[in-house]
């Protein structure tokens, strides 16, 4: 059996991974909770145990079963489970590894994506706990890691440049590493259950920007020794989104995860519900971990509670082993998203899967986007003044270097490549044209027009709304913060990631991806390349050319920097991954 699952054919293999689970929407009512009273997330589901099967019940109830036969059934059943288990062994250590060999409806000219033998035990685990449970078909979460899909190894009729593109960077042997020091786990024991002081964060923004500060909540959390509220999600003018962490985060698994680290509560006793509430919203950027203990502890100490507001980028990137290891904890461990997003997100991204190779490109073409950066659309005249409009009635959202003419703005890489940008630089990096791409993001500004140029020279362009079925987004249709979560998780998945301007998502993802193997993320030098995008006389081989050497650096592990806003999310080399060492997480 196990080896009819090994050297499944590519038809099996299609109708597994092709089996759907439906969808349970969620109320559409909506209770706005008070966020230090009653954050409690909604409850868990009981755990399944295994069963004993009816036919074998029967067999060793039956009354008229002789003790010798009973004897002799058992001990073939233990000898036939130990030769199973024999062989279950010995396949993860050979060579093999499963092949699904799919052709892709589309013009794509690969034809075979055998999937490297290191994944070979996690999707074989994962389809056969397919066979008998559709709801089971998904990318695996592997202890409390969220494991991708595994790339594909794309052969057929490639160009050099074409190979070159899907190939995946060499990890360089780097693993996860979250070993903290013997001190860290010591003070652990004490931290894990305090009961008197309370922390507070209320994280604004976008999802990423929130899971930003979450993640920094924990590590404050941590340097005060205090117990850490459910954070606060606030809720978003932008978008008018008004998610709680439990409808985009798992919450039992936040918990279980950090409960070595820092003890999570989902609201605050009624014993500190009287107490005073200092609310700090002005925190400087770049402070260190004495900086808030200095600060706060006494205060917290006394007080018994600490809301924080405005958190995001305050606390320095530059810090001890221990509390980068447990940001690092946070980011890729802790910060599951909740069931229903995971299921979505996990189906959409199979389907882009199952296909073959794919590209995940993050375009930040909105419109708030535009506005921000103050840059230009590349829609013409007419798309351009409606932007300029908004800057000149509200420049309150324009950020940073004010007196930058638009052309030094662009040239200093502080624009969105725009859509006939963006193929330029895919056609240069070797993007074959019959390439299937996912478009992460909202709703470009310009509609369908924003991403014409693209589509002419790449084709194969798909969105969430494509890949979903009737009914499958509609829970989610108010909830930007869901919406990008599915996003992410789709992007998460794929063979290569690229986005257009940086941003938290393409941080989070940069390091994410890193850290789960190394996939090929492209991050576009736009400081360096755009000066050669203007330069008529350099031929399209000499352009392509320059364009591979000025990324060749975000093809391979690449160490994180210790400067002001080099975060160890988005470089986890080398303080949460080692080459060498007995200590993973």
């Amino acid at each position: 059996m196990l080896l009819t699952f090994i050297n499944i054919s590519p038809g099996n293999c299609r109708k597994i991974w092709e089996k759907e689970s439906s969808i349970m929407a969620r109320p559409s009512g909506r209770i706005i909770k008070n966020p230090f009273m009653s954050l409690t997330p909604s409850p868990r589901s009981l755990t399944q145990f295994f069963s004993v099967s009816p036919p074998l019940t029967s067999l060793f109830s039956s009354k008229k079963t002789s003790p010798s036969l009973s004897i002799f059934i058992l001990s073939f059943l233990f000898s036939f489970t130990f030769l199973g288990i024999s062989i279950f062994r010995f396949f993860p250590s050979s060579q093999d590894s499963i092949h699904c060999s799919i052709i892709s409806p589309t013009t794509s000219p690969i034809s075979s994506h055998p999937l490297p033998s290191s994944y070979s035990q996690i999707i074989l685990t994962s389809l056969l706990s397919g066979i008998n449970s559709d709801n089971k078909i998904q990318p695996r979460v592997g202890g409390t890691a969220m494991v991708p899909l595994p790339v594909h190894l794309v052969s057929g009729n490639l160009s050099e440049e074409e190979t070159e593109f899907w190939k995946q960077p060499d990890s360089n042997g780097y693993r996860p590493c979250l070993d903290s020091t013997v001190g860290y786990r010591k003070r652990s024991a004490k931290i894990s259950k305090e009961k008197n002081r309370f922390l507070v964060v209320v994280a604004a923004g976008g999802l990423n920007q929130q899971k930003n500060q979450i993640i920094d909540a924990v590590v404050i959390a941590r340097i005060l020794e205090a117990a850490l509220v459910l954070p606060v999600l606030q809720v978003n003018m932008i978008w008018e989104d008004e998610s709680e962490f439990p409808d985009i985060f798992d919450v039992e698994h936040f918990k279980k995860t950090l409960r070595a680290d820092v003890r999570v509560v989902s609201s605050l006793p009624s014993s500190h519900l009287v107490a005073k509430q200092t609310i700090v919203t002005q925190i400087p950027y770049g402070v260190s971990p004495f900086w808030i203990r200095a600060k706060f502890f006494k205060q917290l100490n006394q007080e018994g509670v600490l809301v924080l507001k405005g958190l995001d980028s305050k606390l320095s990137k530059n810090l001890p082993s221990d509390l980068q290891k447990l940001r690092c904890k946070v980011a890729f461990h802790a910060l599951r998203f909740s069931k229903p997003i995971l299921q979505v997100g996990n189906q959409l991204a199979r389907r882009m899967w199952i296909e073959g190779p794919y590209i995940s490109l993050h375009l930040r073409l909105e419109k708030d986007v535009w506005v921000r950066t103050g840059c230009r659309t590349g829609l013409g005249p007419e798309y351009d003044q409606i932007i300029t409009q908004i800057q000149k009635t509200q420049p309150q959202y324009l950020t940073g270097r004010v007196s930058m003419s638009y052309s030094q703005r662009r040239l200093s890489g502080l624009c969105p490549l725009n859509a006939f940008e963006m193929a330029r630089l895919l056609k240069a990096l070797g993007a074959p044209q019959s390439g299937r791409f996912y478009i992460a993001g909202r709703e470009p500004f310009g509609g369908s027009k924003a991403l014409e140029p693209l589509a002419a020279v790449f084709p194969n362009l798909v969105r969430k709304e494509m890949l979903a079925r009737d009914g499958e987004l509609s829970p989610f249709l108010n909830s930007f913060s869901a919406l990008s979560a599915i996003d992410y998780i789709v992007s998460f998945n794929s063979d290569i990631f690229i986005p257009s301007h940086g941003g938290n998502m393409g941080r989070a993802l940069q390091g994410h991806r890193a850290y789960m193997g190394h996939r090929k993320s492209i991050r576009p030098n736009k400081r360096t390349m755009l000066p050669f995008f203007e330069d008529s006389s350099i031929s399209d081989e000499e352009f392509s050319s320059i364009i591979r050497s000025l990324h060749n650096k975000s093809m391979k592990p690449e160490p994180r920097k210790k400067q002001r806003d080099n975060d160890v999310i988005a470089y986890p080399v080398p303080e949460c991954m080692c080459r060498h060492g007995s200590g993973s997480f």
